[in-house]
């Protein structure tokens, strides 16, 4: 089934805390994959800047996920452990992008936001550590 983009402005409202509105199971799931990859990547991204002196903002915005991710690569062949940062935030960015932008997600989308909750707390907790 198509995903019906409006449930997103529904899901908003209930944020913005209108308890009349209505959204979705699904609208939910992906917001909350969405966000998810959100918290992991600007973590990490204040983490290296606060740890290493890394720029937060990089001059194409384009780009500054895969900059952060390489970034985390580079760092990963001195500590593994920021490696697989590097690994994890790559693939929440890929179901965080099939849920703000496919009609349809080929995956389970409980099993999918559970895996990004996952993820994302791997990511910080390592980074706290």
């Amino acid at each position: 089934m198509v995903f019906n983009w409006k449930e997103y402005l529904n899901l908003a409202q209930y944020l913005q805390g209108k308890p009349d509105a209505s959204y979705s199971e699904e609208s939910a799931r992906r917001a909350s994959v969405s966000r998810a990859y959100y918290a992991a990547f600007c973590f990490a991204r204040n983490y290296a800047h606060d740890k290493y002196g890394r720029d937060k903002r990089m001059k194409s915005r384009k780009s500054e996920h895969t900059d952060l991710r390489d970034y985390y690569i580079v760092l990963g062949t001195v500590n593994r452990k920021l490696g697989d940062i590097a690994d994890n935030l790559d693939e929440l960015r890929q179901w965080r992008n099939f849920c703000d932008y496919d009609d349809d997600v080929m995956q389970n989308i409980d099993d999918l936001a559970n895996n990004a909750l996952d993820n994302a707390r791997e990511i910080i907790n390592a980074l706290e550590d």
